[in-house]
């Protein structure tokens, strides 16, 4: 897994970040890989808890959060992939004048989780039968967040579900809200702001808000895995 994440272009990943607020990778993960992950949806042992998301009013599927320690896949991808975005992450503060540095580690970055109460692991696997659909949100969790995360795409679109896409909304001051509609495929990472993005203007850079989601599937079953870098309160 590591190697697999360090020959990433990263480079392009960072402008795609900066320009859009999300940047695609393919086949970051195997088909194995993406089935064992589907194949331990059961496995209660493995989560701390389960959302049945129509409950909440956060759209029609289920979603649950793993336990501590996570599955080796899960982790690796936590650990690997932190370090890579961690720089793009402090050039945002940077250039948005906001006092804040994001540490070079995973591991410290849940140090100061911790410290702030923030215990509960994050990533989550989520599942979706025919009519299930996510509302447009974001996954914050406390007042210590990370502003990237991840989503790796365990199905294959057209094959064993259709709809389904994901779904960003881009909401600039006094305009009209964009949206940004992808469809990645089985073994995919989606990086993308689990909160805002700079945009340069004409005054500098300005916060431009993002919420994500998912739109509705029309067949089908659609599963993915959620990283999300910092803990939870």
């Amino acid at each position: 897994m590591q190697e697999r994440i360090g020959l990433l272009d990263w480079d392009s990943i960072s402008e795609e970040m900066n320009q859009k607020g999300c940047a695609g990778a393919s086949g970051v993960l195997t088909e194995e890989e993406c089935d064992e992950l589907i194949g331990q949806y059961n496995n209660e042992t493995l989560f701390r808890k389960t959302v049945n998301m129509e409950r909440y009013r956060f759209g029609l599927g289920e979603y649950k959060y793993y336990r501590y320690p996570l599955p080796v896949i899960v982790q690796q991808l936590r650990e690997t992939v932190y370090p890579k975005l961690a720089p793009i992450a402090n050039n945002w503060m940077r250039v948005l004048n906001i006092n804040k540095q994001f540490p070079e580690s995973l591991e410290q970055l849940l140090e100061h989780c911790h410290i702030h109460h923030q215990n509960r692991p994050t990533p989550l696997i989520l599942q979706y039968g025919e009519g299930g659909y996510n509302a447009l949100h974001q996954d914050l969790y406390g007042d210590v967040y990370f502003p990237m995360q991840l989503v790796l795409f365990l199905n294959e679109p057209g094959k064993d579900y259709q709809g389904g896409e994901f779904v960003l909304i881009e909401q600039r001051p006094r305009a009209q809200s964009k949206a940004i509609v992808l469809k990645p495929r089985k073994g995919d990472m989606l990086v993308f702001t689990t909160n805002f993005r700079p945009v340069k203007g004409s005054k500098g850079y300005y916060r431009v808000n993002m919420k994500h989601g998912v739109s509705e599937i029309t067949d089908g079953n659609r599963h993915t895995l959620g990283i999300i870098f910092h803990d939870a309160t």
